[in-house]
């Protein structure tokens, strides 16, 4: 089978509601600083009603990634779970603006399309709020097996990670990727979402991800290990390449003996955190699917994500490719 993408991402299609919050707007809310707390849909509304002035615009980790991917020059694919709504028609064209293909038809009954109150304290730090919505029922008839099967490398976003029809969908992806001779990444997303299926996650690891992105807290909770470095020698050996941020001190990437530690990257002052996990893994997958060395994955990973922390929002606001050809 040819090689016709580059990345095919699978994960929540949100929509992003961005907001400037004090931290008090953030306790008031019971909500954990800098992580991510799935809710309900009334919770969701009365979050988005308390909120100030905000920017709305298509988000999910995994979609984040594609974009990111596409905005450098690759070539690739979505799949995600929207419903027939307006907030899923905004999905659906912001997913498509770039080039990316994403076909999946949207659900026309059951919960609206999700959504993702994202409050950014005056440290820089998000705090996300995510209602699901038609991401919950996400499952395997939502696949498109050859599309998978047509990516260099498939790519897993952790959140999916929740209802049994995502885990069994992942599952039918990831094997039917590695069946058609392609690599399948996983991002852990988030401390909180490692914890909650830990058991589930260090299975996924060992037996179906070539590619492993998480940052700092993700790789110690995935092995309950306080230290990074005891984390590091865990993961060696779990999978081909493991790719690990660590905010301003950079990442480290591993695969076999080789370790590579990456310098981060500043383009811009920092604004906002939000995707910044997401555009690394943006760039280190373009590198990687052009067959760059690891290091140079990493420092593509390093330079994308300094970009996306520069302003408000998950998504480039510059050119990565002529940012890449700058610095690269």
């Amino acid at each position: 089978m040819s090689d016709s993408l580059d990345v095919v991402g699978i994960g929540n299609a949100i929509v992003d509601v961005l907001s400037r919050t004090e931290d008090a707007f953030v306790a008031q809310h019971d909500l954990v600083k800098g992580s991510m707390t799935l809710i309900d849909l009334p919770r969701a509304e009365a979050i988005y009603g308390a909120l100030g002035q905000s920017v709305e615009v298509s988000g999910g980790s995994a979609a984040n990634t594609v974009a990111g991917v596409a905005d450098l020059g690759g070539r690739c694919g979505f799949i995600g779970r929207v419903r027939n709504d307006q907030l899923g028609g905004i999905f659906r064209h912001d997913v498509r603006a770039n080039g990316t293909i994403f076909d999946t038809p949207p659900a026309e009954a059951g919960p609206p399309t999700g959504r993702c109150m994202v409050m950014v304290t005056p440290d820089s730090q998000r705090t996300m709020a995510t209602y699901l919505g038609a991401a919950v029922d996400f499952g395997p008839a939502d696949l498109d097996l050859a599309l998978i099967q047509s990516a260099k490398v498939l790519y897993l976003e952790g959140y999916l990670w929740d209802a049994e029809p995502a885990k069994r969908a992942f599952l039918e992806a990831a094997e039917g990727a590695h069946a058609a001779g392609r690599k399948v990444a996983l991002t852990l997303s988030d401390s909180f979402c490692v914890e909650r299926h830990r058991a589930g996650f260090l299975d996924l690891v060992e037996r179906h991800v070539d590619l492993l992105f998480a940052n700092e807290a993700e790789i110690a909770a995935l092995y309950q290990v306080s230290d990074f470095d005891a984390a590091l020698q865990q993961v060696r050996g779990h999978c081909e390449v493991a790719a690990l941020t660590r905010s301003e001190k950079g990442s480290v990437v591993l695969s076999g003996e080789e370790v590579h530690i990456v310098d981060a990257i500043t383009v811009g002052p920092l604004v906002d955190t939000t995707g910044a996990g997401d555009l690394y893994a943006a760039g280190f997958l373009f590198g990687y699917t052009e067959g760059y060395s690891l290091y140079d994955c990493g420092r593509l990973g390093s330079l994308c994500a300094a970009e996306v922390i520069a302003h408000l929002g998950p998504r480039p606001q510059r050119s990565l490719k002529e940012l890449a050809r700058a610095h690269m």
